[in-house]
Formats: structure tokens, C-alpha cells, sequence
């Protein structure tokens, strides 16, 4: 096992874009130039601030984020390039807190970006191994192939598994995805908004049974970003703590010999998602059951299902329970994914686990005063990514209290953005952009025309 974290590290602040269709109308530079400002305004900081600089992406060249980066200003501070499959962002989150909490850095700045291609995930090298290919080896021995996109036959199988096992139903999985869609209703950052029935989600497209399409995550261009800080950071700006949330217990794990064993549920990394949820909860002192809130990553609605038994929301084998009594949902046990989730917001792979921090950080400040989880004094976050790595992240808020709804007027005159940035997808001036980037070293070169692209589209 690794070095614990020694020292407290806090979310001063986040910034998300809207996610949208992969449609190559906007590129990574502005996806990421547009969460980054947002999250130097959210902390109140000026990019000068930053000692350390992690850009997470999947599809993209060696060195975008320094492509990125240098729009804020060329300060020569280390920056890292990390791809962990569809827990990118989180891994990158993991990064961050590990070097503040070893006093590498007192400031590092996440900045997650994806620019992707329509259609289901494909491997992008077709003269070499792909990594999770051992995987799909015992998927073909195990279950069998079918034409269906890989990632659904995979996670579709496993929520075959525990239909077999339990007794969940297909019904079962199509609740998740419409509790979900309806969460989305209220994210103003949600690449889909619509809201469906039981029976439209039953009746959509059959992608590999039980999964049918509204039940499938799409693919999705957008950015996110957080700012992660030292105790010291912020006891220099003591009017900061209000807003800033505690990384109470984190864990990044890989999987365990249980991944080839035959099982499909094991196939999809519940063990790894098991062991990241419990030492996160135990480094936080925390248990499942005092967690109110939760982001976690339904790619699919059977991993979602697969995901509150490996997280130990629920007791093992009883999450298809869960879901019918409402459990899932506001006025229930724990409500899930009150974003709405990767099956409605969107999943541009880099960036979703700095999203799912941005919600939680939100919902902790009781920012998200339209969709509140009223009550909740810890959250938990789950990023999962396929062969694989598994990020579990605690939060807590500094002052060891439960949420409180505040109003927008309120929230407006404190910040330096101007809005509620939790409640509303809007965009910012030339002079708050001005406020945020480098002032010792910033090149109108390195920007060029990103700054124009980004304030056109608001």
C-alpha cells in the first residue's frame, strides 16, 4: 500500500462546459481554455497561483495539455499528461491530491478535456494489442460475441449476471436510466435533457439485451476542471473556506486475479470498484450508510446497478431492491447521480470524473439549489475505467456540517464569475478572463483565437 495523505487537501474550485454531440464543431483548446477560466474564477485565484498543471484526455496527441495550458499563461510549472480509459479525470484528481497532501505542490490545477468521434468507443491503433483485449478474450469464452458495440455487450452481460444471481429484471435496469434522464432535467450542463417514461426507455432501440440505447451512455465533447489546494493555501484566503470541500478519503485501484474468474460482474472491475470503496470510506471514516449523495459512473444502467452493491450502498445482491423502492432518487435512501449522470449528461472520457467533483462540490455548497440533496454532509464519487482503474473519492465539507440550500443572489455577490455556475451553463467577459490568466507571463500567441471562439459561443 502507498503513503497515506498527510495533509488535508481541499476543492477550491470547478468548472465545467456544456457537454455536447461529437460533432467536431468545437475543439479540445476551447473545451479546455472554458472549464479552466471557469475554475480560476470559481477559486478566486490568478493562474500565477498554480504550481503544478494535469491535463486529462484519451483522444488526443502527446502534450495537449500544454496546448491548453499555455492559454493561461506560460509560468514554466510542471505539467502532466494522463490517460487512464474512462476514469481519466478522477485519476487525474488522484494526482493532484496526492501531491498536495505530500506537500509537493500548494496549488494544482485539473483540467480534463475531450474532443471524440460519433458512434461507440473504438480502439484508435489497429496494428497493436489493446489493452483490455485479454478481457474481451474471456468475455468471448464466457458469454460469447455479437455484433453489438464491445463496452455494451460487456457491461450488458454483467447485468445478465445479476439478473441470473438476484433476480433483477430488465425493468430493473430501465428504471435506472429513466431516474437518471429525469435528474438530467435540471443540469443545465446535460448533453441530453429529455425526460422518458418506464416504457420509453423499454421500447428504445435493443443495443444487446437488457441494455437497450436510452439505457447507453453517448459519447460526448466537453471539459472540466478543478483546483485542488493545501491547508495552508487556504488558510492564506480564510473568506474561501465556505466554498472549499474537503478530499476526505480517496483511492485509486486497479484490478485483482477475480477479473479473469469467468464472472461477467467481475469482468466489468466490481472487484477493484469494492476495494477503491472501502479504503476510501475507511481513510474518510465514513460509512455507506451516512452517504446521501453520490456520482457514480453508469456507462450503462447495469453498471449503475452493479456499482451501489460494489460500493456497499446497498446490502450485496439487494440493488435491484434499491432501485424499485426509489432508493435511488430524491425522497429515497441516497440519491444517485443527481447530474443526471454519464447516461444523460454525457461522457467525454477525460473529463467525467472532474464533472462528477464539480456536482458534488456543488451539491456539498448547496450551490445546486435546483436539484439539492438536502442533508448531506459527506459524498461520494465513483469513476470506473475498463483495464483498468477504479477512483473512489470521499468529500466532506470543511466545517463538518450538513449542506444548506443558498439562494443565487447570494452566491452571485460573493463570487468572482457572477453567477450561479451550478444552476446556470453560462460563459464569462474578456475581463474576467483578463483576472484569471497569468499576469507575469501570459502570450497572446499561445492563446490566439481560442479566447474569441469560446465568448462567440455564449
Amino acid at each position: 500500500m502507498g503513503k497515506k495523505a498527510s495533509s488535508p487537501a481541499y476543492v477550491l474550485g470547478v468548472g465545467l462546459t456544456k457537454f455536447i454531440k461529437p460533432r467536431g464543431k468545437v475543439d479540445y483548446t476551447e473545451l479546455g481554455f472554458e472549464a479552466g477560466i471557469k475554475a480560476l474564477l470559481d477559486a478566486q485565484i490568478n493562474y500565477d497561483d498554480v504550481e503544478q498543471g494535469i491535463a486529462c484526455y484519451c483522444y488526443g496527441d502527446s502534450t495537449c495539455g500544454q496546448r491548453v495550458f499555455y492559454q493561461f499563461g506560460m509560468t514554466q510549472i510542471p505539467i502532466y499528461n494522463g490517460n487512464n480509459n474512462c476514469s481519466t479525470g478522477s485519476t487525474g484528481l488522484h494526482m493532484a491530491r496526492n501531491m498536495v497532501s505530500h506537500g509537493v505542490a500548494d496549488c494544482v490545477m485539473v483540467v480534463g478535456f475531450e474532443k471524440m468521434f460519433p458512434g461507440s468507443l473504438q480502439s484508435f491503433f489497429q496494428d497493436r494489442t489493446t489493452p483490455p483485449g485479454t478481457t474481451g478474450e474471456m468475455m468471448r469464452a464466457t458469454r460469447g460475441v455479437t455484433n453489438a458495440p464491445g463496452a455494451a455487450q460487456m457491461f450488458g452481460n454483467a447485468g445478465r449476471e445479476y439478473m441470473e444471481k438476484y433476480g433483477a429484471t430488465i425493468t430493473d435496469f430501465a428504471e435506472i436510466a429513466r431516474v437518471n434522464h429525469l435528474h438530467s432535467a435540471k443540469n443545465p450542463y446535460s448533453q441530453f435533457r429529455d425526460v422518458y417514461t418506464l416504457d420509453g426507455i423499454l421500447n428504445s432501440q435493443m443495443i444487446h439485451d437488457p441494455l437497450t440505447k436510452l439505457q447507453c451512455c453517448p459519447t460526448s465533447d466537453g471539459g472540466a476542471s478543478a483546483i485542488i489546494v493545501s491547508e495552508a493555501f487556504l488558510a492564506a484566503r480564510p473568506y474561501l473556506c465556505s466554498q472549499a470541500i474537503q478530499i476526505a478519503g480517496q483511492h485509486l485501484a486497479t484490478d485483482n486475479v477475480s477479473l479473469f474468474d469467468r464472472s461477467a460482474i467481475n469482468l466489468i472491475g466490481f472487484g477493484m470498484t469494492q476495494h477503491a470503496a472501502r479504503t476510501a470510506m475507511a481513510e474518510a471514516g465514513v460509512d455507506s450508510k451516512e452517504v446521501k449523495v453520490c456520482e457514480l459512473h453508469d456507462c450503462f444502467s447495469a453498471n449503475e446497478m452493479i456499482t451501489l452493491d460494489a460500493l456497499g450502498l446497498c446490502e450485496p445482491g439487494k440493488a435491484h431492491e434499491m432501485v424499485r423502492a426509489g432508493d435511488i432518487t430524491f425522497g429515497g435512501r441516497c440519491v444517485v447521480n443527481p447530474s443526471g449522470g454519464l447516461i444523460s449528461k454525457g461522457h467525454p472520457l477525460g473529463a467525467s470524473g472532474i464533472a462528477q467533483c464539480a456536482e458534488l462540490v456543488w451539491q456539498l455548497r448547496g450551490w445546486a439549489n435546483n436539484r439539492l440533496v438536502e442533508g448531506a454532509k459527506v459524498a461520494l464519487q465513483h469513476n470506473l475505467g475498463l483495464g483498468g482503474a477504479a477512483v473512489v473519492t470521499v468529500y466532506k465539507r470543511v466545517d463538518g456540517q450538513i449542506n444548506e440550500l443558498v439562494q443565487d443572489q447570494e452566491i452571485k455577490s460573493k463570487t468572482w464569475i457572477g453567477y450561479n455556475p451550478a444552476v446556470e451553463a453560462r460563459g464569462f467577459t474578456k475581463e474576467q478572463v483578463d483576472k484569471v490568466r497569468s499576469n507575469s507571463s501570459r502570450s497572446a500567441w499561445a492563446l490566439g483565437d481560442t479566447e474569441k471562439k469560446v465568448e462567440a459561443r455564449f
